[in-house]
């Protein structure tokens, strides 16, 4: 008689497992906390955690406040070449004269890629992207610097919130892209020295408005 092998040997046990319904031993497993209790002010938790993860942050009180920020930080970083796809975002900067790319062209020379997002994660500072809209999946990640316009109606604690804010926006009809962004993309591969924008954009912006008042 054949011996049996180390795979057929496993596949058996998986068979034999799906075959013996049991019990969860942990029903309340998904609604148990993994944190403590959090009751203050999104904003602040979100930036301290964004920052700490080398984000930037900029509290804005309104659209032109976010637009001449934008500007000082282009000249002190000598932006040139800016991409902006998204309408909505196109008729904020449009409505004070910032320049900017809406189209592909010339696209690898692209220095900043500007885009709205699906929403912040407060707890680990993160930010809920997806390819839902028309900044798509490249202006994102291909540009050396990401600035993302927020606004705090899209702050939420956690991700689980974020992915409720999704579902509420999109239905059943989610994006095929969703990504959770922590910060500059960086890489300890090499030598294991830190190294940012290895595979995405060096330095990442959250702006933040607040369409609350």
């Amino acid at each position: 008689m054949k011996e049996s092998t180390s795979k057929e040997k496993m596949l058996k046990k998986v068979r034999k497992a799906l075959l013996e319904k049991r019990d969860n031993p942990y029903p309340n497993l998904e609604d148990t906390s993994l944190y403590e209790e959090y009751t203050g002010f999104l904003d602040i938790l979100f930036a301290e955690q964004f920052t700490a993860v080398s984000g930037k942050f900029v509290f804005c009180e309104d659209e032109i406040y976010f637009v001449e920020s934008l500007l000082h930080l282009a000249e002190e970083k000598s932006w040139r070449k800016t991409y902006c796809w998204e309408p909505e975002l196109q008729t904020i900067l449009n409505k004070y004269e910032y320049p900017f790319y809406s189209t592909e062209a010339h696209f690898k020379e692209a220095e900043v890629g500007i885009t709205l997002c699906e929403s912040l994660i407060a707890r680990n500072g993160s930010i809920l992207v997806s390819n839902g809209n028309a900044a798509g999946r490249r202006l994102s990640i291909y540009p050396h610097a990401h600035v993302v316009l927020a606004y705090i109606s899209q702050l939420v604690l956690d991700l689980k919130d974020g992915f409720n804010l999704l579902r509420k926006k999109h239905g059943e009809s989610l994006p095929s892209m969703i990504s959770n962004i922590t910060g500059p993309s960086r890489t300890a591969d090499i030598e294991k020295t830190l190294v940012l924008g290895a595979h995405g954009p060096k330095e990442l912006f959250v702006f933040l408005i607040d369409d609350t008042v």
